[in-house]
């Protein structure tokens, strides 16, 4: 009989569960979320704190709308499309009077004056700008592609730089007879160059020692390409990441796609695999604006940037160590500026970079001088594993010479402040701070943490050395100070209720809850709520944290078959008080209980949320902590929970994929069952930035790629195995379950299938998709487990 049908007289009958209003079906969970409600998404405050806007998606379409909510209560009111133009705008910037502030909308630039609430519009381009900040003169300074303008409300708009990937034109040329003899011949061609460069000079002459004219182009070579730069907010330096034009990135692949609008097949470009070519590496420059004189910032008196961390792992695989200093690169935002990596004072006369080594083994906070144009390190951080991808914000305080920034140095990710001497930390202990906002005298700071245990989020604040929890509700995702500082914008979930909006006072006391987007459908079942757990390792872990779903009453004598879920990575954590990634599968969860099932979601080794040594527990090792991890899980089920040893499945997608394969793979009997969707195979398929980080590279790790690829232990498949990956998928690719399904063709394995969804990628969008790959493993599920 249909599985829809099954599944709502199940959820109708009498259970010991408090059963939904309505039937929960297949069809109901794998729909489009619009029947949940859509999550408040980005949050930011109106100008004058007296209201808040937010964007939702709007029912049925893929587009975001604003609305605005008044801070003292009432319903929300939906921004007409007349009133756009006068909206403030996420991740605005205050002057250091707390007078205005500027911002980006529809990549212009804006300045709302915060005591009359006059919006001036500064830019009204097609370009997109980007990198705002506060000039020295009390205007603004922005860029725009590689060049960089400022505005005050005297001198209205000017152009303060331009770079350009070129020669100077000034530049001698190199040597050559043949010219140098032409010239010395032909006098007419010798007069016009003479005329020629005569013009250029007088023009450059004029320029400089015309206030009213924009200084010339800096020219930084034709041979290099500009990653990105940050201009001073006194507009006279500039730092500049420039990467070789003629550096070879590797080779791109071509992703097929079958079904198309045009009717034709078609390919895509895509990624490079890891240890196709690093990353290339940046040079650094410092750039005088009037002159145009720009002087390279070596990176010799960078701390260990001499040092081979992998020099072993070299010689073992025959090459060499590297010699000299290691490339390094900053890590630029995703426009090719150098707002994240790049920061100035406020007064602009110092200047802070994060450098991270090619290899990301170090992360160097280094100042420069800028008279000698040297690069000086103020702090360090090496791990013989990988830094952290998370982690990296830091500033200026307002007195212009003390740095502060967040490191995982004791482990743990913590804020720190360096004056130039050594660094000291502010906060400590076994919790992670994240997303820090200082205030605007620099003598507090506000982020998020999570203190109590690692899947509870909070807003705490440090002044000094004492940390204080500002929040006591759990489930904060994210947090804006308001513009007078007194009150916190929060979005706020938890398990079966996306993100909403909330406000706080920053002196503590009550969160208030001011919208709620779900449908009332939604808000009608009685859902099942996880049970947080703590799983203990038989395998050095200590602890790891699970999600639990099972039936409330228990049947005497009874024993439950089991599945596992595995989430994905990246840097994930799916135990946490908040709305999961993973809200279908949630539902999915609910629907297995009612079934008979019991099920177990973990926070494997590697997750985020607990330290830097449960990141990097898979370093050189992937899939083999994490699947000790679910090993545990399962004697820990069936001591407490009367799980049925012989009836454990496994599954989940991207990272949860592969450990699927791992689990069937290295542990044939214990799983009967896995479904593996979207998984890595081979991880020599998968991207550098982050592959190479975890097992190095394929030419001088072999035997890391070895031990941590599926392809490697598929003969040892004994159980039942679903596959399902999108085929546009450009994230983990198509071929990777390509090469499985011929590797266990050749093997002559059974039991095994590949579903195939022609028009999903990484993340299906499709409910038809979602539906046909859930009831296949649901029905994996039922014909192996029960």
């Amino acid at each position: 009989m249909p599985l829809s049908w099954v599944l709502a007289c199940a959820l109708v009958s009498p259970a010991v569960l408090a059963q939904p209003a309505q039937p929960l079906t297949m069809e109901r969970i794998m729909a489009d979320p619009d029947w949940i409600g859509a999550p408040v998404e980005g949050a930011w405050w109106r100008w004058d704190g007296q209201a808040a806007y937010y964007t939702l998606k709007r029912e049925g379409s893929s587009v975001r709308e604003t609305w605005q909510q008044p801070l003292a209560g009432g319903a929300s009111v939906r921004v007409e499309d007349g009133a756009r133009a006068d909206l403030d705008a996420q991740n605005p910037i205050t002057d250091a009077t707390g007078t205005r502030m500027a911002f980006l909308r529809n990549g212009d630039l804006f300045v709302r004056d915060l005591r009359t609430g006059a919006l001036t519009q500064v830019t009204r381009t097609e370009a997109q700008e980007a990198q705002p900040q506060w000039s020295t003169t009390g205007g603004l300074v922005w860029r725009a592609g590689n060049d960089w303008f400022g505005w005050d409300a005297q001198r209205g708009t000017t152009q303060l730089a331009s770079l350009k990937a070129e020669d100077d034109p000034a530049k001698p040329p190199k040597d050559d007879d043949l010219r140098d003899r032409q010239l010395r011949m032909i006098e007419t061609l010798r007069v016009e160059r003479e005329r020629r460069d005569g013009l250029r000079m007088q023009n450059e002459t004029w320029r400089r020692s015309d206030a009213t004219r924009a200084p010339g182009p800096v020219f930084l070579g034709k041979d290099v390409t500009i990653a990105g730069s940050a201009l001073s907010p006194a507009g006279d330096r500039l730092i500049v990441a420039t990467t070789a034009k003629s550096g070879d990135a590797g080779q791109a692949g071509k992703m097929p796609r079958y079904v198309t609008e045009s009717g034709y097949e078609e390919f895509e470009d895509v990624r490079t695999r890891v240890g196709r070519n690093d990353p290339l590496p940046h040079t650094l420059w410092l750039v005088d604006v009037a002159s145009g004189q720009a002087r390279e910032l070596k990176t010799g008196t960078l701390p260990g940037i001499g040092t081979d961390p992998l020099a072993d792992l070299r010689r073992a695989a025959g090459k060499d160590a590297l010699k000299g200093n290691r490339p390094v690169r900053l890590e630029l935002d995703g426009r090719g500026g150098g707002g994240g990596a790049i920061r100035w004072s406020d007064d602009g006369r110092s200047v802070a970079l994060s450098i991270h080594s090619v290899d990301n083994k170090d992360r160097w906070l280094a100042t420069v001088d800028l008279a000698g144009a040297t690069l000086h390190s103020r702090d360090r951080l090496t791990d013989n594993a990988w830094i952290n991808w998370d982690f990296n914000e830091f500033g200026w305080l307002p007195d212009n010479r003390t740095l502060w920034f967040l490191s995982e140095t004791s482990g743990y990710s913590h804020l720190y402040l360096n004056d130039g001497g050594r660094s000291r930390a502010l906060t400590s202990g076994q919790w992670e701070v994240s997303s820090p906002v200082m205030s605007r005298d620099g003598s507090r700071f506000f982020f998020l943490c999570n203190q109590q245990w690692p899947g509870r989020y909070e807003v705490c604040s440090a002044n000094g050395g004492a940390v204080s929890e500002l929040t006591k509700t759990g489930g904060i995702e994210d947090f804006a100070l308001s513009p007078d500082e007194t009150r916190l914008l929060l979005r706020t979930s938890s398990s079966y209720t996306p993100p909403q909006l909330a406000v706080a006072d920053v002196a503590g006391g009550e969160v208030r809850v001011l919208t709620d987007t779900r449908t009332a459908e939604f808000k009608a079942h009685d859902w099942l709520q996880p049970e947080y757990v703590q799983i203990p390792s038989k395998h050095g872990a200590g602890t790891v944290w699970g999600k639990f779903y099972a039936p409330e009453n228990y049947e005497p004598g009874r024993k439950y078959p089991v599945v596992l879920f595995v989430h994905g990575a990246g840097y994930l954590q799916n135990v946490s008080d908040r709305y999961p990634n993973y809200f279908r599968e949630q539902m999915f969860h609910n629907l297995l209980v009612q079934q008979g099932y019991i099920v177990l979601d973990l926070d494997f080794r590697a997750s985020a949320g607990y330290g830097r040594d449960w990141r990097t527990a898979i370093y050189r090792q992937m899939g083999h902590p994490e699947l000790e991890d679910y090993l545990d899980g399962i004697d820990w089920l069936v001591a407490n929970h009367q799980a049925d040893r012989d009836r454990v499945g496994i599954y989940g997608g991207s990272y949860g994929g592969f450990m699927t394969f791992m689990a069937l793979f290295r542990e044939p009997g214990v799983f009967k069952a896995g479904a593996a969707l979207r998984p890595v195979t081979d991880w020599s398929q998968y991207n550098h930035a982050y592959t190479a980080n975890i097992l190095n590279t394929p030419d001088i790790d072999p035997e890391a790629y070895l031990k941590s690829s599926p392809m490697e232990y598929a003969d040892r498949l004994q159980d039942n195995l679903l596959i399902a990956h999108g085929m546009i998928d450009d994230n983990v690719f198509y071929k990777d379950s390509v090469m499985m399904a011929q590797r266990l063709i050749e093997l002559r394995k059974d039991k095994w299938e590949l579903a195939s969804y022609p028009l999903e990628r990484h993340a299906y969008q499709h409910p038809a998709s979602w539906y046909d790959q859930y009831r296949r493993i649901y029905e994996l599920f039922e014909r192996t487990l029960k």
